[in-house]
């Protein structure tokens, strides 16, 4: 800050506490959306450990259900992102989407990813009991590549386009992501639901320090003020 005359020092005051007053309210806001995230993740802390649900409709968000049918011969790709194996090599591929016919209409599933290079595992089909978590249909950024629905591979997950390549354009509008146990054995499945990040408390303490710093840097300001006047 720099020397003020007359009532720069009030001025700088009010400029200042309204700062503060600010920067205070964005951290409280913060702890607010801590306690809420908090309760969502417990939320799926006691989805995991409870049987899943028999779906229904349209699942909510980070819960556990179960669909049984009979998968279809026929699967698309998704995506292309390269997977860390248990030895540490790295290999690219794909999630492998397959629709499951239920009682309640054909459903996409994410049977988990496979392997784009070297020979992916035969399509499985037939009767299916599938766990896992819905996920929401996206809509494709800029920057994504474009999908190539005659070669079944897709890098948007739009249930509905993927569905009509499989021959099943009335998909319900989710996408179920299948669960599993922890494997190299391709399609490698999901192993727990999905975890929102919990940043929460560090931008809380982030605005927090920000309004003492500023508190700090005035009173600092405002001593040299008063003794350069004397």
């Amino acid at each position: 800050m720099t020397p003020a005359r007359g009532g720069g020092v009030g001025s700088a005051a009010i400029a200042t506490f309204i700062a503060i007053c600010m920067l205070v309210a964005l951290g409280v806001w913060q702890v607010q959306r801590l306690h809420w995230k908090q309760a969502i993740l417990a939320d799926i802390d006691r989805a995991e450990a409870s049987p899943p649900l028999p779906l229904s409709g349209v699942p909510p968000r980070f819960a556990k259900v179960v669909a049984e049918g009979v998968l279809r011969p026929g699967a698309a790709l998704y995506g292309a992102f390269v997977r860390t194996a248990m030895d540490g090599s790295a290999r690219m591929g794909a999630d492998r989407m397959q629709v499951l016919d239920t009682a309640g209409g054909p459903v996409l599933v994410d049977m988990g990813w496979v392997p784009t290079e070297g020979g992916a595992p035969p399509v499985a089909s037939g009767p299916a009991r599938i766990t896992g978590y819905a996920r929401l249909a996206e809509r494709p950024h800029w920057y994504s590549p474009e999908d190539s629905p005659g070669a079944r591979v897709f890098y948007t997950l739009d249930p509905r386009a993927i569905g009509a390549a499989l021959g099943a354009p009335a998909v319900a509008p989710f996408t179920l992501v299948a669960l599993g146990k922890a494997t190299d054995t391709p399609p490698i499945p999901a192993v727990e639901l999905p975890r929102p990040p919990n940043n929460h408390l560090q931008y809380a303490l982030t605005w927090f320090g920000l309004a003492g710093t500023l508190a700090v840097v005035f009173w600092v300001w405002v001593t040299k003020q008063r003794q350069g006047r004397k």
